[in-house]
């Protein structure tokens, strides 16, 4: 079986995660790729571009599956997928997920709910009524880039970023959770869910992620608002006062090795189970759990250089990977490439997981002066 992997620059979650996984399920692996120099055997492609990407597979072996987990790469991968005749995400349901500001029409017109939003293209005048605070983001970004809380002087505020189409919303207070689903087109399931800890506003830095499984029904009715109902989804949303309201929609499996984690806490080949729903398979049921996990991103506090740094850990209930080394200079950005390294820990208990994370970092600080 021949699987087309569209990739941009190389991740975890494909390097240990999916390409294992496709070998495990016996699969042939063809990388397509705009920087085939940084993957294994990749093909260069133009993966932004889904034409190319159907010429180039057309004239290649023939596909029995094409997949991304790449945030970037979900409407042109859906499209090829689409015009092979493979399973495969509707591109109209990838593209609303991936805008903010059609995510935000989607879910009104749906009647799913209402959050104050307005588009702000470049050039275009801040609007004169807006409900402070707000937040700004980018209109498809991704890592927290250029994500702020605004309580007032909008126009100062995105002043420095207004080459960028935006999007402009209320504020959401409130605890900030996950759901993680799988579907395969006519079941979705519910594979669990996250309790995110935020780093000191005015920006968005997740820093942890707790396990809170649950089913809301909210976002369930919002994913089938916007069409998402085949493979893997990370949806962000806020338990306001007034009910559950969407953050973002993450057409793909949640990352940060919270998908390592994810798949640890339920004991399945978790990669191994996307790629089968991409292979026209049904989607299993998870199993109940009854443990705890946690990943925790160790954010820089200073900029500097890094002259201590903990070891690769792997396995025995705690998993240490650095994303950085000795040497390498920081620059705080205040986003999630503020990230040095990233601890997982599973256990009965949450509080013996807590344990064992601070255990690791008391041990192993990271250094930068």
């Amino acid at each position: 079986m021949r699987l087309y992997l569209t990739a941009a620059k190389p991740t975890d979650s494909v390097t240990d995660g999916f390409l294992p996984a496709a070998r495990a399920l016996g699969c042939e692996v063809t990388i397509l790729s705009d920087r085939p120099e940084q993957h294994p055997d990749a093909i260069g492609c133009d993966v932004w571009d889904p034409r190319a990407v159907i010429d180039t597979i057309a004239h290649h072996h023939r596909p029995d599956a094409i997949f991304s987990n790449s945030d970037h790469l979900q409407v042109e991968t859906a499209l090829a997928a689409e015009y092979f005749g493979l399973p495969g995400k509707d591109w109209r349901a990838c593209l609303a997920a991936k805008n903010k500001s059609l995510t935000r029409r989607r879910l009104a017109e749906a009647g799913v709910e209402r959050v104050w939003s307005v588009r702000l293209a470049p050039g275009n005048p801040v609007p004169a009524d807006v409900p402070y605070p707000v937040v700004v983001k980018p209109r498809e970004g991704v890592a927290s880039e250029n994500v702020t809380l605004v309580e007032r002087d909008l126009e100062r505020a995105v002043a420095g970023m207004r080459d960028l189409p935006l999007v402009v919303e209320e504020y959401l207070e409130g605890p900030l959770r996950t759901m993680e689903t799988l579907g395969d087109g006519e079941t979705t399931r519910v594979l669990g869910g996250f309790a995110t800890t935020l780093g000191p506003l005015p920006h968005f830095v997740e820093e942890r992620l707790d396990w809170a499984p649950g089913v809301d029904e909210h976002v369930l009715r919002a994913l089938q608002a916007l069409g998402v109902g085949f493979g893997a989804c990370h949806t962000e949303y806020v338990v306001t006062d007034k009910g559950p309201r969407i953050v973002e929609v993450n057409y793909r499996a949640i990352g940060d090795h919270c998908d390592f984690l994810l798949a640890d806490i339920l004991g399945v080949p978790l990669f191994e189970w996307i790629l089968r729903v991409h292979r026209g398979e049904p989607v299993p049921e998870p199993p109940a759990t009854s443990g705890h996990g946690c990943a925790v991103s160790v954010v820089a506090d200073r900029s500097g250089v890094i002259i201590e740094a903990p070891p690769q850990v792997e396995g025995d209930g705690l998993w240490h990977r650095p994303l950085r080394k000795v040497g390498d200079r920081v620059e705080l950005t205040h986003t999630n490439r503020d990230y040095l390294g990233v601890i997982r820990a599973v256990g009965p208990s949450a509080e013996g997981v807590r344990r064992a994370v601070t255990a690791f970092q008391e041990r192993h600080p990271w250094v930068i002066a």
